[in-house]
């Protein structure tokens, strides 16, 4: 590993933990648990986000992909062109996440947009027209058991998880419409680079009051739109693999097995797609080595869980909106704008 790419500490990790946990609490709360004046705890934070190994962002709550359409993309690239394929789209706004995988297909792109005629619109007429791109395979997700933003790492203690984990004693916000406005789409654009940002950061760079933009997001969370998720760069923090599992599970088994592998703690991302192979499970890993051994987990707990291919990912080079080096840091942001019309 590079002298420029040093792994993330104990200490690192254990303030990553505390933020996936809870992304926006104050620096006071995450020192109390962390042990450590909050001072040093934001001081930390900064030097991380500065580096790019670490970030707090947003991801879709179930209401909000209950109203999308999400699919995986699989991307053939014409010899020599996956690099610049990749490249391209990461800057569309509709590519959340993008991987280049070691199988049969280039790249793995988790793609989503306001309904089913935006996506067939995407895949079907313009990114055929990506130069490099030779084919585009969409599996459409049916149901999603779980998504990334829900994975955490394990470096708090017990009684450390369970202080950041507790309900917060707030006054519950008042309801409001779950329809995203051009107001929200603003107001996610700005959080998509600063999840940490404060309500007067917002309210300013939107040019509304502050009670309007502590509301808004209050009701957004509240009704399951959106949440706030702590994301790292896995290689540097102890999980370089990542893996995708593409299985065919009987209808009548789907419910209870994709209920049962989100327990995992390996497991990232579990969901129902179309196609012949009826589910998937993104799982992030420590070792290749662990990949066989999760498998034989996978099907020994499970027999109507037929595995039918497994592809390790090579490189990510997005993850929800944030573009990605070789070793996951981040290094810029463009923000998911999922109801927009696609272009390229």
């Amino acid at each position: 590993m590079q002298e420029d790419a040093k792994r993330l500490s104990e200490e690192d990790l254990a303030l990553i933990h505390a933020l996936q946990l809870r992304p926006r609490a104050s620096w006071t709360e995450l020192g109390r648990v962390l042990g450590v004046d909050p001072v040093t705890v934001a001081r930390r934070f900064h030097r991380l986000t500065e580096h790019g190994m670490a970030w707090v962002g947003l991801s879709p709550g179930p209401r909000m992909l209950e109203r999308t359409c999400v699919s995986y993309a699989q991307i053939d690239c014409a010899p020599g062109a996956t690099a610049a394929v990749a490249q391209a789209l990461g800057g569309h706004p509709h590519m959340l996440t993008l991987e280049r995988s070691a199988g049969g297909h280039d790249i793995l792109a988790t793609v989503a947009t306001r309904d089913l005629h935006a996506l067939s619109h995407y895949t079907l007429d313009l990114l055929p027209h990506v130069p490099g791109i030779t084919a585009v395979h969409a599996r459409i997700v049916t149901h999603v058991f779980t998504e990334g933003g829900r994975w955490r790492i394990a470096a708090l203690a017990p009684d450390q998880r369970a202080r950041l984990t507790a309900p917060p004693a707030t006054r519950s916000p008042r309801p409001g419409p779950s329809d995203l406005t051009a107001f929200d789409r603003a107001l996610l654009g700005r959080l998509a680079h600063d999840g940490r940002a404060s309500y007067q950061a917002l309210a300013t760079a939107l040019s509304v009051s502050l009670s309007a933009v502590k509301r808004r997001i209050e009701q957004l969370t509240r009704l399951d739109v959106l949440r706030f998720r702590c994301d790292f760069a896995r290689p540097l923090g102890g999980w370089p693999v990542a893996i995708t599992f593409w299985a065919k599970v009987p209808p009548t088994d789907l419910p209870g097995i994709g209920h049962a592998l989100i327990r995992l703690p390996e497991t990232r991302n579990c969901a129902a797609v179309t196609g012949p192979h009826n589910l998937v499970v993104q799982a992030s890993l420590h070792s290749v080595d662990d990949a066989l051994r999760l498998e034989t987990q996978l099907t020994a707990a499970h027999p109507g869980l037929d595995i039918v291919d497994r592809v390790i990912t090579l490189r990510h080079d997005k993850l929800l909106g944030r573009l990605l080096d070789p070793y996951g840091r981040s290094t810029g942001v463009v923000p998911p704008d999922i109801w927009a019309e696609p272009t390229i």
